[in-house]
């Protein structure tokens, strides 16, 4: 029943904004190359379904952001757990990774175009770049935020550093380590949009771009409806995932 009411509650904005889309494209004078009909939209999914070019555009941004968010989260935990459990780590890298970290995403991605040129690798890099941070800040955060108490019945019990970090620190930080992949998979899927965006050949990103060149908007709109379904899609996997692993975390909230 308290599934029932959250989907159907979760559908009300969704609902009302096709209501609105279909009233002001149907009822006003809403020009086609600003808003087009939902039909348009549809009939352009379909065209590119069919000719193929939806499959390859999407599987084209797929491996991407799975290939950069993999490295991210490989890259992110181990930083995260090392600046965690050792300050001297921390003092060394944290001045240096807190300047990179506010340098916005967008301004990289010329440099790194420059260096890894227009293919797949410049890609992945922006990917990582921008999916690193979230995960490393929220793996640092559940290291940290371990209770003292528990760190120190491990040293007490003389269990080696491996052991600590993986029956004690671990266990604690696994929900704000999911966390963190959860946004650094979003910002993945807005990285890879914005590299392809600028410099592509291929994928959901550059079929955007190209459609705003041809003054397309129902392509441009079924682009952007498809990352918001793939992502979605996405981040359900992982937070079933997270379910999986860390099932004290929702015996708690019940």
């Amino acid at each position: 029943m308290k599934n029932t009411k959250q989907l159907v509650l979760s559908g009300i904005i969704p609902i009302l904004i096709i209501i609105g889309w279909y009233y002001v494209t149907n009822y006003t004078n809403t020009p086609k190359a600003i808003l087009p009909k939902i039909s348009a939209v549809g009939a352009a999914f379909v065209k590119q379904a069919v000719n193929g070019q939806l499959t390859a555009d999407v599987s084209v941004s797929v491996k991407r952001v799975i290939e950069g968010f993999f490295f991210a989260a490989l890259l992110g935990v181990t930083m995260g757990t090392l600046m965690g459990m050792s300050l001297t780590i921390r003092s060394i890298f944290m001045l240096t990774l807190n300047t990179i970290r506010q340098i916005p995403m967008m301004a990289w991605i010329p440099m790194i175009i420059l260096w890894c040129g227009i293919e797949d690798l410049s890609k992945i890099v922006v990917i990582v770049l921008g999916a690193f941070f979230p995960i490393m800040v929220n793996t640092l955060s559940g290291i940290t935020s371990t209770p003292q108490g528990y760190i120190e019945v491990a040293k007490l019990y003389r269990l080696s550093s491996w052991k600590i970090f993986t029956k004690v620190y671990l266990p604690s930080a696994l929900p704000q380590i999911f966390v963190g992949l959860k946004l650094g998979l979003g910002i993945a899927w807005m990285a890879v949009v914005a590299a392809e965006l600028i410099a592509s050949s291929k994928g959901i990103g550059y079929r955007i771009s190209d459609a705003r060149n041809l003054m397309k908007p129902d392509i441009m709109i079924v682009g952007m409806l498809l990352i918001g379904i793939i992502g979605i899609l996405m981040d359900r996997i992982l937070s079933y995932i997270a379910k999986k692993v860390t099932p004290w975390v929702e015996a708690r909230r019940a």
